[in-house]
């Protein structure tokens, strides 16, 4: 039992959060016959007994183990308990589902559907709230069958964000700041640092990591593989680590911070445009490789097909017409995707355009 301060009722209704308690949380779980319940959970489950009453014709026990507090007591619904292990599940003579599942199963990645989309700012439903208070804006909505999410992040009022040191299972996360900046800390990676606009950063799989505090009006498009991936916190870690390990290998991958203000534009395969690299395609093993793309002084150009599992576009900056299937016009914070083999283009590109570019694998489109 862990002695702590509880908020407590006052006579009158209000609240007193300062009142001492000594205090536990149980689970009560429905039981009418207690001495078969016991066997199965004290006898084969491993749970021991903490309380049991009354002596001479026990109804209800308060047990432990596995993490858990449970009181077995007359009446209720007799629940599901998910234990770590491997089995087959039962029903405990309580009426319990008992199911044993794996403590940390393997990554679920969906196979891929592709298909062509143009995601516009103004369209759509408005950005949902999500985790640590932050406003999110889905620029895949179908998720491309399950295997891509990506995100228009914002948080509008800047200050400490509440978050807490977490991670993810993933298989490939990124980031990239359109606006403001944001003060993160990631295990083995030094102090806390500002993010800015245009830098790009790589979350490999399974780095502890918080955000701290943002400016107003801060902006990031973040995209995950899979869609739908666990985010798990770490309340035994505390950031920045005492280690500083740059070079660490998170499941193949190494964590980067690429800050576009050291970073030049150079030269685009394509004349008239310039590029500027992040060093995705090298942080990722040849998984995905992250580059933004703007004019310098032609207006279109013509994209190769490629044979990758996604090519997707997000304008960071500025206007053009997106020539696949028809014209599309495209602005700020538009996002699209270009499923293998087809051919696209620019053309209208406007003076200040940048356009953020994302392919999995790496090498999968290079004009």
């Amino acid at each position: 039992m862990v002695a702590c301060k509880v908020a407590a009722r006052t006579e009158d209704g209000g609240v007193n959060a300062s009142a001492p308690h000594d205090s536990f949380a149980e689970v009560q779980l429905g039981c009418e016959d207690l001495s078969p319940a016991l066997e199965v959970f004290v006898g084969e489950l491993g749970f021991r007994i903490e309380t049991i009453f009354p002596a001479d014709d026990p109804q209800v026990a308060t047990l432990s183990g596995h993490g858990l507090r449970l009181r077995l007591a007359p009446g209720g619904d007799p629940g599901v308990i998910r234990m770590a292990g491997v089995g087959e599940a039962f029903v405990a003579p309580n009426g319990t589902w008992i199911e044993f599942v794996d403590p940390d199963p393997p990554l679920d990645v969906p196979p891929l559907k592709a298909e062509f989309l143009v995601t516009r700012a103004g369209e759509g439903p408005a950005g949902g709230a999500g985790r640590a208070g932050m406003l999110y804006r889905d620029l895949i909505p179908g998720r491309l069958g399950g295997r891509f999410i990506a995100s228009h992040i914002s948080i509008p009022t800047g200050g400490p964000v509440a978050d807490w040191v977490h991670f993810h299972k993933i298989r490939f996360q990124m980031l990239v700041c359109r606006r403001g900046w944001v003060r993160l800390v990631y295990e083995d990676q030094g102090e806390p640092f500002l993010f800015k606009a245009g830098d790009c950063v790589l979350q490999p799989p399974r780095i502890r990591h918080r955000v701290l505090e943002s400016s107003d009006s801060f902006e990031v498009m973040e995209i995950g593989c899979p869609a739908l991936h666990e985010t798990l916190a770490d309340h035994e870690m505390e950031l920045p680590t005492k280690t500083l390990a740059p070079d660490r290998d998170f499941g193949g991958q190494w964590f980067l911070h690429a800050v576009a203000a050291q970073t030049p534009w150079t030269p685009h395969g394509v004349a008239g445009f310039e590029v500027r690299e992040t060093g995705m395609a090298a942080a990722t093993g040849g998984l995905a490789d992250v580059r933004t793309i703007r004019p310098a002084g032609a207006r279109a150009f013509t994209a190769p097909r490629h044979d990758g599992e996604l090519f997707f576009g997000f304008v960071m900056e500025g206007s053009a017409t997106l020539d696949c299937r028809g014209g599309h016009a495209i602005g700020p914070t538009d996002a699209f995707v270009i499923p293998a083999g087809e051919v696209w283009g620019l053309r209208e590109a406007s003076d200040d355009l940048q356009l953020l570019e994302v392919m999995l694998p790496a090498g999968a489109s290079r004009a």
